[in-house]
């Protein structure tokens, strides 16, 4: 700890609550990232590319929309749809044809697609930065017994929970998601009985794409949108899955936690090294834990 710093009770439960802010987001994103890896077996490296999409449409539709709040709003859901469609049609028409192939060409695939990605981002908004101001009623702060809480935060506090359970829903009580695990575990079986096997990746990496595009629209309104906003976070995502447990949802959730509380409390113990803390976490954990801290997938 730093030796001129005395945290107070307040100032750490303030960050702390900070921190789980910033862990929706890193959730969000990295959901989608392990749960393409649990079940089409993908490194998406495209994961970060389709994150940086999400933010520019949100962007670009929440102005042609207006700005107001149902424009903002509205971005929210068509943005991640937008990215979702993109990224069925990439699958639909390239990725699904290398499934066959030596997995290193899945790899390279997705290497390839963030590249395009970066490119098409490049030509539609340029490289410069683009900022969306955040809706009048998710600007200040709320203040309760002393904690200072900024109310776009509490926004994403409510938005986290409610995509945990809408994935443990798709995944443990829908029918998609017992064939998505079904084939996860046994392609050729699951292909057997007549299920489309394809057409259960083409749904998975869909979905994994459209949280990609909703982590992107969600972080839109709390950081400059420009090239280059990709790289931290696929870099963080997958670091978040290793630690998790590759594949396991559940284990993406407490791999947010564990990256964002520390980035988080870094930056009040010792801010001028607070980009070590999450990684010095990440070390300590795989140390203890070489398999993440949950049953992988793989």
């Amino acid at each position: 700890m730093h030796p001129a710093f005395d945290p107070t009770l307040v100032s750490l439960s303030q960050q702390v609550l900070v921190g789980l802010g910033k862990t929706t987001t890193l959730f969000i994103v990295s959901s989608g990232l392990t749960l393409v890896l649990g079940v089409l077996r993908i490194p998406n490296i495209s994961h970060g590319s389709l994150y940086m999409l999400g933010a520019f449409l949100a962007y670009s539709l929440t102005r042609m929309l207006g700005g107001g709040t149902a424009g903002f709003f509205a971005s929210l859901l068509l943005a991640p749809l937008a990215v979702a469609f993109i990224a069925l049609a990439a699958e639909r028409f390239l990725l699904s044809r290398l499934y066959e192939r030596e997995h290193l060409m899945l790899l390279l695939f997705t290497f390839a697609l963030a590249l395009i990605l970066d490119d098409v981002t490049k030509i539609f908004w340029g490289s410069g930065f683009r900022s969306l101001q955040l809706l009048p009623m998710f600007q200040g702060s709320f203040s309760f017994s002393g904690l200072v809480l900024p109310r776009y935060s509490l926004f994403l506090l409510c938005v986290g929970p409610l995509v945990a359970l809408g994935l443990w829903f798709l995944i443990n009580r829908t029918k998609i998601g017992k064939i998505a695990r079904a084939a996860a575990v046994h392609r050729e079986m699951t292909g057997a009985v007549g299920i489309n096997v394809s057409w259960v990746f083409a749904g998975v990496f869909m979905i994994g794409c459209f949280l990609a595009g909703l982590g992107g629209s969600l972080v839109a309104p709390t950081q400059c949108i420009s090239q280059g906003m990709d790289a931290s976070i696929i870099i963080e995502a997958f670091l978040i899955v290793i630690v998790g447990g590759l594949g396991n949802v559940w284990g993406a959730l407490l791999g947010s936690l564990i990256f964002g509380l520390t980035n988080s409390l870094g930056v009040l113990l010792w801010p001028q090294f607070s980009i070590v803390f999450p990684y010095a976490a990440v070390i300590v954990v795989l140390l203890l834990r070489p398999a993440g801290l949950l049953r992988s997938t793989w």
